[in-house]
């Protein structure tokens, strides 16, 4: 009797184990700890976002590609790590590409992965479906862009653009991913091997010991100094050493918006309600993460004093930073918190601290100032203004310091970032450099992914115009977000008149009284009209303390407010309109 057995292939006889490009992006992605991905679906990016959520990474879509590019861009600033955008070919691509540049304006880490055309067509231009050589036009536009066209250089392509957003000055990255990348095959091991995960992606900069020396011996000279805070401070996450440098120190700062509680606006030290003050009259000014750009007057002007009356030390990581508008006698070139902990350890033991005439003047000023405005905070009226309503939303953040605030308007925006003291660092997300409208509703949602933590949008009723329809995001991924809408019924006011007396309404007046609440509740959200101030304190409060998707429409006096806010000098005027009997 013969015993035939019947044998098990060889493992070498086995077919080898697979995986693609779609798989492969989304393994180097989270070897990186990367996460979380903002996008729009569509194609040729459509799949990659289902097996990215299959994968346990959280994929919140849009509504508009623009809004989920300034959520990654948020969600860098936060963090210290690249913000994630995902979008479709041509129209989507371009969509992001404005988030993109103002993340890089704003030296916010992120990155924009856009699939894109087949090579072969867009090259010869034969007419693809959205045919566009997306890389081309990303590249003046951002830190640094790369394409991918074989799937075993996925992992070597997302590295690069991690180490080029993060590394140095922060800014945005494009990386192109064309269609015939994603189901590209390779062995699963092969491509395991060909992943990278980055290694100290944004190694410490540190500063020449000569030149901290040097700015150390420009701080003792002077006998009315000032430091200045930049978003660039707040991003550096050193905030035990900023602080204990500034209290050790004794000398008087100033934040700008985003840097807004890297301190608390509160503290003894802060010059924020005597600005002009400071500026007029500072001796020596220390820049850290702040750029003299148009924010700060370019360092030059009536606001700065008499010219020459004063020298700048500045801390930036970006050589090319320094002298761009005016002499920095003392540059400090690396990483803030390497500079900044350089610092502190050459203020030694015995430094000298501001002269008390300088502080003096300073708080006499700040009280000042903060008694001319307490009446007007505190105005009950109806229709609100903009003092009243701010001042109902400041005591809102008092009682909840770790609430994220996110701003966006004109006269909404200016008044508030004087008005509402923030008390935790990364706590304000605003416009930032660029100026921007629209960055609201991506920022918020951006804030209630990485933080955890309640977020309160005040918009201007103009800027949410921008990014209003992303209510419907809030509300789809049940996020705790209030949303504030100052409604003044148009651009700076609703009152303009058409200067020609036909019936189209002026060019920055809005629908009369409109109902903006009545969006949110159309996407099951929660949605409140209030005339004042304490009806509006009311339903903020509520809605922060209960977490549920929000939306208040604030009426504000249609007349309330100004043309182009604070900065209505940068909006020209026409001396021939004036000669001619032309309205202003």
């Amino acid at each position: 009797m013969t015993v035939v057995t019947k044998l098990e292939p060889s493992r070498a006889d086995a077919e080898p184990e697979l995986t693609d490009g779609f798989h492969l992006v989304i393994d180097a992605l989270k070897l990186n700890g990367l996460t979380t991905i903002y996008g729009v679906p569509g194609i040729p990016i459509t799949d990659l976002g289902r097996m990215a959520q299959a994968e346990g990474m959280r994929v919140i879509s849009f509504r508009h590609e623009q809004h989920a590019g300034y959520a990654a861009s948020a969600a860098g600033f936060l963090t210290k790590k690249p913000g994630i955008c995902l979008t479709v070919s041509a129209p989507g691509f371009l969509n992001g590409l404005t988030a993109l540049a103002n993340a890089t304006t704003n030296c916010f880490p992120m990155i924009l992965i856009s699939g894109s055309s087949e090579r072969e067509v867009v090259d010869l231009q034969q007419g693809d479906y959205e045919e566009m050589d997306q890389l081309a036009i990303a590249k003046p536009l951002c830190k640094a862009a790369f394409r991918v066209l074989h799937v075993e250089d996925i992992g070597i392509g997302i590295a690069r653009a991690i180490r080029a957003a993060v590394s140095g000055r922060p800014g945005g990255v494009y990386l192109d991913l064309p269609a015939k990348l994603f189901p590209q095959v390779i062995e699963k091991e092969a491509g395991r091997k060909s992943l990278v995960k980055v290694i100290d992606a944004a190694p410490a900069q540190l500063p020449a010991p000569s030149s901290v020396e040097r700015a150390l011996e420009v701080l003792k000279q002077a006998k009315r100094p000032l430091v200045i805070f930049g978003k660039g401070a707040a991003y550096a996450q050193a905030d035990d050493d900023i602080r204990e440098f500034v209290e050790k120190s004794g000398i008087p700062f100033l934040q700008m918006s985003m840097a807004k509680g890297l301190l608390p606006d509160i503290h003894p030290q802060s010059a924020g309600a005597a600005r002009s003050t400071v500026l007029k009259n500072a001796d020596v000014v220390m820049l850290v993460g702040a750029r003299l750009n148009w924010l700060l007057s370019h360092g030059k002007g009536k606001s700065w004093g008499e010219p020459g009356s004063k020298k700048f030390i500045q801390i930036d990581i970006e050589p090319k930073e320094m002298d761009s508008n005016i002499e920095i006698a003392a540059p400090v070139v690396g990483d803030i918190g390497s500079c900044i902990s350089a610092l502190l350890k050459g203020l030694g033991e015995n430094w000298q601290k501001p002269p008390s005439d300088w502080t003096d003047m300073i708080d006499a000023k700040k009280e000042e100032n903060v008694a001319k405005m307490a009446g007007r905070l505190k105005k009950n009226s109806t229709p609100m203004d903009f003092h009243g309503a701010l001042g109902a939303l400041r005591t809102v953040i008092k009682e909840r310091p770790d609430a994220v605030l996110v701003n966006e308007g004109a006269n909404t925006l200016d008044l508030a970032r004087g008005i509402i003291d923030m008390y935790q660092p990364r706590k304000r997300l605003d416009v930032g450099t660029w100026g921007v409208m629209g960055i609201g509703m991506g920022s918020a949602i951006a804030a209630a992914i990485e933080t955890g933590k309640p977020v309160l949008a005040i918009e201007g009723d103009s800027a949410f115009g921008f990014c209003g329809m992303e209510v419907e995001t809030i509300c789809r991924y049940n996020l705790p977000v209030c949303i504030v809408i100052f409604n003044n019924n148009g651009i700076y006011r609703g009152t303009d008149i058409n200067p020609s007396g036909g019936s189209d309404v002026a060019t920055t007046v809005f629908v009369d009284n409109a109902r903006y609440d009545q969006m949110m509740t159309a996407f099951g959200g929660n949605g409140v009209n209030v005339t004042t101030p304490d009806a509006l304190y009311n339903a903020v409060s509520e809605a922060m303390d209960s977490g549920k998707p929000t939306l208040i429409n604030a009426v504000i006096d249609p007349a309330a407010g100004t043309e182009s806010g604070r900065i209505g000098n940068l909006n020209p005027q026409s001396t021939v309109g004036k000669k001619a009997g032309g309205t202003k």
